[in-house]
């Protein structure tokens, strides 16, 4: 039996976010495939012409809707989902407040063909711009399909603001790579003007949906990870930094089922890989949260892509220590790459559900036609009707896109992606950079004045010796902070600074906190201060620099009264005292620069998020060389 559907109240319509629900053909496509995912469907295909704005199909294996609330569907606020004001507060559905079907009929020419288990026909409903236009009994299988045709054919200038078709299409494919991730255990055919664009499985692996989604690169740089806290869980994606992009477009949050985008999650995620990132570069992430509905109010926008949570402190520390912890107990060496990998081997996907009404009867008078629908015109709605007697059939998965599938999923030879469950905390990988391993670690000598050589059992490392020395200075700056133990070296002599206004107000400010970091700092007459002292270690470089540049940075409108800022500005400051490139040291120097890099707890990037080495393995030389193929 399909869902009981009712009219909200006013009340309950009220209090449900005002605003535009379909503005183009990803609204449409949005509120469909959400409509199947909530009515249990397994399988869901989704079709474009024309960007979507000729046509659209989404046809789903669903629960149906009951013959008695197919026409009940179509109105203004009905929904299966919530029934009143308080439901608002513990919603599990991705839609719940009744606006789409009635907004897109009115758009655009509309016909639903659905049918519920228990029934023996399915139920066919047309309306164009929002007039009934026909209300049959028809041959389907079990579930849902939902035609849209001609979007906003009668108020041109509406459809005038949308793009080129192209455009269109391209936001309803991210938003259907999305629901192919999320949704792994749904099997998802999706297609653009008879081409096969996405195909997945439905098997629950999601590694394997990001592989189809976001290639190999990616895919095989993923770390998976899964935390539970405050009533909060947590599966995650993370991919090492070495995948980092220029953009936040890959950092992807799901929570409770909805796709959103989310400063808070944004942040949290950053300042979790912030020590292995360069600067304006931005992780890939896939994050899954599940959250009590209590705590989460999803009634913030009608797109259903924002949200407001209750506890946002504590949501924001959880990903920040569960992406964090994934990371950090992650050997994280950039490897080189040497060797051509070969051609993946490929197997054909599962069948997801086909649009069905290839041939579909209408009755004239005594007559029963076949109206078989034209698969190639390029007016979606021209139907080619024959007369074939008083026959009455339909034709099952007889679907839009009788055309060569392409493989679409990877199947490999190790166990990447065989759908085995994610790989726990205390399971990841032995890390080879760590003290105990020193003895195994033999210098082989430097090259280019700027690069050590490194042999460690089967492999080969390639150490930035400016690099290494920086991120040895920040690490150590950064031990001795938190232990209180900052040391200062005397100015001789000492610095004197003269500031204006704005640079006087912060110092006095943020003093103690310089303090702190080791700085003597002294007012001495007008508006000039006495610099005595600065933090040890940074004797050689130009304490002038050092200190009016934290004072900029302050007045830059950073706004808190955390002395980490301070310091971690400071501490960067490393780059500039380590050793340089195209500088000779000696093996004992480089010995005890490699002693101090093992016994770091992130040795494989410097503060500024550049990779302290790379490793090369025996078996890519060998390749390279041709010793073996």
């Amino acid at each position: 039996m399909g869902s009981v559907i009712e009219i909200l109240d006013e009340k309950t319509v009220n209090k449900i976010a005002a605003g535009e629900v379909i503005e183009r053909p990803l609204s449409v496509v949005k509120e469909l495939v959400e409509n199947s995912i909530d009515a249990g469907a397994t399988s869901i295909s989704v079709e474009l012409k024309g960007g979507g704005i000729d046509f659209i199909r989404v046809t789903d294996n669903g629960s149906g809707i009951a013959a008695d609330y197919v026409k009940k569907a179509f109105l203004p606020h009905a929904t299966s989902k919530i029934h009143s004001a308080d439901d608002l507060f513990s919603v599990r559905s991705l839609g719940f407040r009744g606006e789409a079907l009635s907004t897109i009929a009115a758009v655009c020419q509309t016909e639903i063909i659905t049918k519920t288990k228990d029934r023996m026909t399915a139920l066919s409903y047309r309306i164009d711009g929002g007039k009934e236009v026909s209300f049959d009994e028809i041959g389907a299988p079990d579930g849902t399909t939902f035609i849209a045709r001609n979007l906003f054919f009668h108020t041109p200038a509406r459809r005038k603001f949308l793009k080129t078709a192209m455009t269109e299409a391209g936001y309803v494919t991210g938003f259907m790579q999305h629901m192919a991730i999320n949704y792994a255990d749904i099997a998802f055919k999706y297609i653009i003007n008879n081409v096969n664009k996405l195909v997945t499985t439905g098997n629950g692996d999601r590694r394997e949906n990001i592989y189809k989604v976001y290639g190999r690169e990616i895919a095989d740089s993923i770390l998976e990870f899964e935390a539970e806290d405050l009533g909060m869980s947590l599966r995650g994606y993370a991919a090492k930094p070495v995948v980092a992009r220029s953009s936040r477009e890959y950092e992807i949050f799901f929570v409770n089922g909805h796709f959103i985008k989310d400063k808070l999650l944004e942040k949290a995620v950053e300042e979790a890989y912030k020590p292995y990132l360069m600067q304006h570069r931005f992780p890939f992430c896939v994050l899954v949260l599940n959250i009590d509905p209590g705590l989460v109010d999803v009634n913030v926008h009608p797109k259903k892509t924002e949200m407001k949570f209750a506890h946002g402190p504590e949501l924001f520390e959880f990903v920040r220590r569960a992406v964090g912890e994934c990371l950090s107990n992650t050997e994280l060496i950039n490897k080189a790459g040497l060797v051509e990998e070969p051609e993946e081997k490929y197997t054909a996907p599962k069948v997801s559900a086909e649009p069905f009404e290839v041939l579909r009867t209408v009755k004239d008078g005594s007559r029963t036609l076949f109206v078989a629908e034209d698969r190639t015109s390029d007016d979606p709605g021209k139907d080619n009707t024959e007369d074939a007697g008083d026959s009455f059939f339909y034709e099952q998965n007889d679907g839009i896109s009788e055309i060569e599938e392409k493989p679409a999923f990877l199947e490999k030879k190790d166990t990447a992606f065989t759908g085995k469950k994610p790989v726990q905390l205390d399971l990841f990988e032995e890390k080879i950079i760590k003290p105990e391993n020193k003895p195994y670690f033999r210098l082989v000598g430097q090259v280019f004045k700027t690069y050590w050589i490194i042999e460690y059992k089967n492999k080969m490392f390639i150490i930035d010796q400016h690099a290494a020395h920086e991120k040895v200075m920040y690490e150590r700056f950064v031990k001795q902070y938190k232990s209180r133990n900052v040391t200062s070296q005397l100015l001789s002599p000492t610095l004197i600074l003269t500031l204006n206004g704005k640079q006087e107000m912060i110092l006095e400010r943020y003093m103690e906190s310089f303090r702190s970091l080791g700085f003597e700092i002294e007012h001495f007459e007008g508006a000039d201060y006495a610099v005595r002292a600065v933090p040890s270690g940074f004797m050689m470089l130009e304490s002038r620099e050092i200190f009016t540049g934290l004072i900029d940075e302050l007045g830059d409108g950073i706004n808190t009264e955390d002395v980490e800022i301070i310091h971690d500005r400071l501490a960067q400051m490393s780059c500039k005292a380590a050793v340089k490139g195209n500088t000779e040291l000696s093996f004992k120097e480089a010995d005890e620069l490699l002693t101090e890099l093992l016994s770091l707890e992130n040795p494989y990037n410097c503060p500024h998020g550049r990779p302290t080495m790379i490793e090369f393995t025996e078996r890519e030389l060998e390749k390279k060389f041709k010793r073996i193929v």
